[in-house]
């Protein structure tokens, strides 16, 4: 039977999400996060200690007077060799991955994984699962870094910028980032099956691609501050701080970034990300466990007979649950069937 421990390790093994705070380096995440689960395996009841057979002298009292001969009898006694104060603790290492990372100034939704699930990280980042964002930022200033902790190289008026004006940049970047979509997508879009995945904005690219916006809106206006909602692919901090700068540079001003923080990364939520006083192993476990419970749920719903399981917004649930679970060959089945729109 295996031992308490080892079962707890079994028990960790899957993906989950936590929520980084900003200005903390996910590698210190990351350490941390390993030191908690260790600290939870290497806390379960160690087995039974080993018993091992050693011969033992008669007190004196019990030798006959006058003999000389020593008397030996035989004894149980732990074998302390295995014992958890002489041996250490049983799990030094275990491997905690990262997937698509945050650096120290953002926030917000971070998928790991623990053990062989590592690979399914790997899946779900080539799966080509959108993300949202929101983006903090500020009117007239420029930066080397396109955010406020840059050196700051320009000053410029806002006065003239009005809700209208910014929302009609945000359209028509989106505009713009829909046509690169429809170029790396490599879709027929003669086809009613590709017309109907455009319509709903399910459209992913097919193999690699640069950073790609599939959603842009303004959410709060208030000069010189203001706050968008981003759902993009492949992207990078440093590309989400210069959308913020090609906005103000469209609206004939400048911008920079405040803040950025994900709230979603492809089936995980903001809602289920953990806290920094749930980074435990009894709350990475629950969190797994629901978060199985939740995709099988949503598995068996779409496997139902008698129901058409071939829309374009299930097709992509299905694509991102075989991406979590390592399922490369229905992953490939998935994505075939979308590229083709049957």
């Amino acid at each position: 039977m295996a031992r308490a421990s080892v079962r707890v390790f079994h028990k960790l093994e899957g993906l989950f999400s936590i929520y980084k705070p900003p200005g903390v380096h996910w590698k210190l995440v990351r350490d941390t996060i390993e030191t908690n689960l260790l600290k939870g395996i290497n806390a379960a009841p160690p087995p039974a200690p080993r018993q091992r057979v050693q011969f033992l002298a008669e007190p004196t009292s019990v030798v006959a007077e006058g003999s000389n001969e020593l008397t030996l009898s035989a004894a149980s006694v732990p074998a302390l060799a295995h014992h958890p104060l002489v041996s250490g603790p049983e799990f030094l290492h275990i491997g905690v991955g990262v997937g698509h990372r945050l650096d120290v100034f953002s926030s917000g939704v971070l998928v790991l994984g623990v053990g062989q699930s590592n690979k399914a990280l790997t899946d779900l980042y080539r799966s080509h699962v959108t993300r949202d964002y929101t983006l903090e930022g500020e009117l007239g200033m420029a930066t080397d870094n396109f955010s406020h902790t840059g050196r700051l190289i320009e000053r410029t008026t806002y006065d003239h910028i009005t809700r209208d004006k910014l929302e009609r940049v945000l359209a028509m970047m989106q505009g713009s980032n829909q046509k690169a979509l429809l170029t790396y997508s490599k879709v027929d879009m003669s086809t009613q099956g590709a017309y109907e995945l455009a319509v709903k904005g399910e459209l992913r690219p097919d193999g690699k691609s640069p950073p790609i916006m599939t959603g842009l809106r303004l959410l709060h206006f208030q000069p010189p501050h203001f706050t968008l909602e981003v759902q993009c692919l492949n992207e990078t901090q440093r590309y989400l701080c210069r959308i913020l700068h090609e906005v103000g540079l469209e609206l004939r001003s400048t911008a920079v970034c405040k803040g950025v923080r994900r709230t979603r990364d492809g089936p995980f939520t903001i809602q289920h990300a953990l806290t920094h006083q749930h980074w435990t192993s009894t709350d990475v476990i629950q969190a797994i466990r629901q978060y199985r419970s939740s995709r099988k749920a949503s598995k068996a719903k779409h496997t139902q007979p008698g129901k058409d399981t071939g829309t374009a917004s299930q097709r992509q649930e299905m694509a991102e649950e075989a991406a979590v679970t390592g399922d490369s060959h229905r992953l490939h089945s998935v994505l075939t069937s979308k590229a083709f729109g049957s």
